[in-house]
């Protein structure tokens, strides 16, 4: 279980994005987190992973401080270092049981081409290529499927359902509600730098109506002025 307890998330002009949020995330299980643009999503996965420090309140797991050994992390822009191939980038994560290879034929790279090639596309499968290499107890996931198309999102899609299968914790969010409402088994609604409620399958469908509602109420003046 991974506990967070009373955590506020401030930049340089002390404007708080995440404000005295608590949330408890069930091991084995997959966790999407949903908010509108500026909700605090990304500065929440940042401070779960330890990027980003928190004023107060903590983060655990099992009773003990979330150790970033435990977690993979995959962040909505990918960094590659220059005159880097796909295959020696791999190699920066050890794990001598994941055959590169094997892994790829689901996702058809061109291993021995400099990244910078790469479509953004390719360089979103070959940064999942390391998540799933590095092989952690807990996955989070920054919009992974943003540039991807039909195929290679319902292969990503299997293969976070396999993860969950094997006991391991997911934390993923996407703009796309139908992606998470398809895939996780609990949903945490962020909205001004707190969780306001979480909802399982059985109240996914409710959850899409109240999203949706909102917003086409906050919007919908301006596009009859508009328009």
């Amino acid at each position: 279980m991974i506990t967070i307890d009373n955590i506020t998330v401030a930049y340089n002009n002390n404007k708080k994005v995440i404000n005295n949020l608590s949330l408890m995330l069930e091991d084995g299980l997959i966790h999407g987190i949903v908010g509108l643009n500026g909700a605090g999503k990304t500065t929440l996965l940042n401070t779960i992973y330890g990027l980003k420090k928190s004023i107060n309140g903590t983060i655990e797991r099992n009773n003990s401080k979330l150790n970033k050994r435990n977690v993979a992390y995959l962040t909505t822009d990918n960094f590659f270092y220059t005159n880097i191939t796909g295959r020696e980038y791999l190699s920066l994560f050890r794990n001598n049981n994941f055959n590169v290879d094997e892994w790829n034929q689901l996702f058809l790279l061109p291993l021995d081409t400099i990244v910078e090639k790469y479509s953004t596309g390719m360089k979103k499968k070959l940064a999942l290529m390391s998540i799933l290499k590095q092989d952690k107890p807990i996955t989070i996931l920054d919009e992974p499927f943003n540039g991807l198309d039909i195929e290679s999102c319902r292969i990503i899609r299997m293969i976070l359902l396999k993860l969950k299968e094997k006991g391991k914790t997911v934390i993923i969010t996407s703009h796309i509600i139908e992606t998470l409402t398809n895939l996780c088994d609990l949903i945490h609604y962020l909205d001004n730098g707190q969780i306001k409620y979480t909802r399982d399958k059985s109240g996914f469908t409710e959850f899409e109506t109240e999203l949706f509602a909102k917003i086409e109420n906050d919007n919908s003046a301006i596009i009859e002025k508009l328009l």
